[in-house]
């Protein structure tokens, strides 16, 4: 049966990507931009849903998209409870989660639910696909050296995912056979270890591992503790400059990465030390995530808008090409894998998992 047509709609802060692919071909994408005082006007982000979807309905209207032949529509997979990887079929437990949002408020838990409202006219399917909520944490990887703190999943996973079902097709062998370790290179920094296929062990970007463009990794435990009990700074500032001010745009003023690189080519010491230092930071990461794996890994696979830098991998791979061989795939294709996620599901080669 098939093709398949399927309506991929990903929710970002200020802007809903909408695409249409017919199996793995895009046959139409566009993109809806949101103005901030329109977005103020609600009281929370899932608020929002019914003003996206007549944005998205009039851009496909517009755009002459036929959609009662749609036979499925999938949303980008928001804050869920912890699941394993995979396609979920959207169901009433998830769209209560996703508006209770209590895991946090996020623009992409309006994935689920602008999918499920627009699929319920259409009567067809409705999926998520490789949640940021994806955790397949062995238990030994979640204690954090303190009971009251554990550790836990918050990664990449939808590019991470993709990036290893690529990986397991130049390297001819089925994801479940292999082991792996994928680096999802970008604002935030994602270093995975695939255990079987199963994202066994990662570095939670917004509070371990590697400093990125905008984020601090993981830092000194009692400094930090004497540094939130200085007085400098509040607790959501001081939660806003890990997050969002730490790292390169820290020490250098920009989270431009091409920026700095050019600034260290202009003779910036300092530029130049902060590149190698987050390289040398990454490589820290791979090494200890190849440790999870016994040491078995069959490939290095970075992705993610540095994976386009050659300045940044050329400083990675002298410390790493000893573990495994390296597959580079730049860039995020979020859409491509959403539609894919669907697609697997729809043919049954992946079927749809039930949350929660």
């Amino acid at each position: 049966m098939g093709p398949y047509r399927i309506l991929v709609i990903n929710p970002g802060s200020t802007s809903t990507k909408v695409a249409v692919y017919e199996d793995d071909r895009p046959v139409f994408a566009g993109r809806v931009e949101h103005r901030a005082e329109e977005l103020a006007a609600f009281r929370s982000v899932t608020a929002q849903a019914p003003m996206r979807r007549r944005a998205v309905l009039d851009l496909l209207t517009g755009a002459r998209v036929e959609l009662d032949k749609l036979a499925a529509v999938v949303g980008r997979g928001g804050l869920l409870k912890p699941v394993a990887a995979g396609t979920y079929l959207v169901n009433q437990a998830m769209l209560d989660d996703l508006r209770r949002a209590e895991r946090g408020e996020h623009a992409s838990n309006l994935g689920g639910i602008l999918a499920a409202e627009m699929a319920d006219d259409l009567g067809v399917p409705a999926y998520v696909v490789d949640p940021v909520s994806v955790d397949e944490m062995e238990p030994v990887a979640r204690l954090s050296g303190l009971p009251e703190i554990e550790r836990h999943s918050l990664l990449h996973a939808l590019n991470i995912r993709a990036c290893a079902r690529r990986a397991a097709d130049e390297l001819g062998r089925p994801l479940p056979d292999l082991n792996l370790v994928v680096c999802h290179l970008g604002g935030g920094i994602s270093v995975c270890a695939l255990a079987g296929g199963r994202m066994v062990d990662v570095n939670n970007a917004n509070e371990e591992g590697p400093f990125s463009p905008e984020r601090a990794g993981g830092l000194p435990a009692a400094s930090l503790v004497r540094l939130c009990f200085s007085g400098r700074y509040g607790r959501d500032e001081l939660l806003h400059r890990l997050t969002a001010r730490g790292g390169m745009v820290a020490y250098l003023g920009t989270n431009d990465f091409q920026e700095a690189v050019g600034r260290a080519r202009s003779g910036d010491h300092l530029a130049g030390l902060v590149i190698e230092a987050m390289a040398y930071q990454v490589a820290k990461e791979i090494g200890a995530m190849a440790t999870v794996l016994r040491g078995r890994v069959d490939a290095l696979a970075f992705a993610g808008g540095l994976a386009r830098s050659t300045e940044l991998l050329d400083l990675i791979r002298p410390r790493v090409a000893f573990i495994a061989p390296i597959l580079v795939y730049p860039g995020e294709d979020e859409m491509a894998a959403l539609a894919a996620g669907a697609r697997r599901a729809l043919t049954g080669d992946e079927p749809a998992r039930v949350y929660p």
